[in-house]
């Protein structure tokens, strides 16, 4: 009997060929798509590329009948809002910048819908990401892809042992030109569709518009201030603003300025030179480790504190309540609490965190 899998399908090109893939693998393959934002909302706008959209459940549902595989949509909004969008609105108010990428995947994806898989009688879930899931000597590791430009595993540090057991992700092996190969010689016309790469939640991309729209008393204009205090102009609000950012502040100083620290309480966004965003120390927390189950000494790693970001020599060691304090060799730019910092020992995920503090 062929095991059962259930790949959630967005409606792009990495998920469809992900769904043939498997089933040339002699896999039993049903096609999911999460709704989770749709025209149902009134701020709705559709998105090209986004993996949300109703041309995209279009798309999806299309790929599914060309593969001869069942398909159903299931209906994820309430539990999306409240794990992804209202978390991601209240990191923002509290001066953080989330990554609701790092939420979807622990949540979402990977939790619930893995959930759902096994109550359909499936033995894995599947997706289009670019990661490698191996086992070794009886523990799941997670590897990076073979395509580093499409790598995706800093999003998926959450997951446990339970859930790398039971996940597949097939297009890991391939470069994504290779993906849109497959696509275009199986006949899909998601070949070419191109990427979603920006917040599926959010309709034009402005998050600060839409923090404001979702909590209009919560985002007040305040004052840019320099590191000792003395007011340099006003911003719109701190949920406008990231650590690092320079352009868009709206005030003209004579010199280069950057976010160096924003702050919630007083309502106030710092400024400084790019130098001030430079940094080598950060506490994380909810920390989660997949090689092996804690960390008992400090280890050499690298780490990521973005998704864009090469990994950078460092040591990490353990604190109290979950929690790990990050070194880095090298002073690193902008380092942004809300964020997660990713650890690698070479192509093996080692884990990952919140970033909570930044010394």
């Amino acid at each position: 009997m062929n095991k059962k899998v259930v790949i959630g399908m967005s409606g792009g090109v990495d998920s469809s060929v992900a769904a043939y893939l498997l089933q040339e693998q002699g896999y039993e393959v049903i096609g999911i798509t999460l709704k989770v934002w749709d025209s149902d909302d009134p701020d709705y706008v559709e998105k090209e590329g986004g993996c949300c959209s109703i041309s995209s459940v279009d798309d999806a549902r299309r790929v599914a009948y060309n593969l001869d595989i069942p398909y159903y949509v299931l209906n994820f909004k309430e539990l999306f809002k409240a794990k992804v969008i209202d978390n991601f609105i209240d990191e923002y108010i509290e001066g953080r910048t989330p990554n609701p990428c790092v939420a979807c995947n622990k949540y979402i994806k990977f939790d619930e819908l893995l959930q759902r898989a096994m109550a359909l009688g499936a033995d894995y879930v599947a997706t289009g990401h670019y990661a490698r899931v191996e086992e070794q000597q009886g523990r799941f590791l997670l590897k990076t892809a073979t395509d580093s430009k499409k790598d995706q595993t800093y999003a998926l540090y959450n997951l446990t042992q339970f859930q790398l057991e039971h996940t597949l992700m097939p297009c890991a092996g391939y470069t994504k030109t290779e993906i849109r190969e497959i696509a275009k010689k199986i006949g899909l016309e998601v070949f070419n569709k191109k990427d979603s790469e920006e917040i599926c939640f959010i309709p034009d991309d402005d998050h600060g518009a839409y923090i404001k729209k979702a909590l209009p008393n919560k985002v007040r204009e305040g004052n840019f201030v320099d590191k000792k205090g003395n007011i340099l102009g006003r911003h719109k609000g701190i949920v406008y603003y990231t650590i690092g950012q320079r352009k868009g502040l709206g005030v003209a100083l004579g010199v280069p300025m950057f976010v160096t620290d924003i702050v919630p309480r007083s309502n106030q966004v710092v400024l400084g030179s790019e130098e001030d965003i430079f940094k080598t120390e950060l506490i994380a927390k909810d920390i989660n480790f997949i090689p092996f189950d804690k960390l008992i000494c400090e280890m050499e790693i690298q780490a990521k504190i973005r998704y864009s970001a090469k990994p950078t020599k460092a040591k990490i060691i353990p604190i109290e309540d979950n929690r790990v304090k990050v070194v880095f060799y090298d002073k690193v730019r902008a380092i942004t609490k809300g964020q997660s910092v990713v650890f690698y020992n070479g192509e093996i995920v080692v884990g990952g965190g919140i970033i909570e503090e930044i010394l």
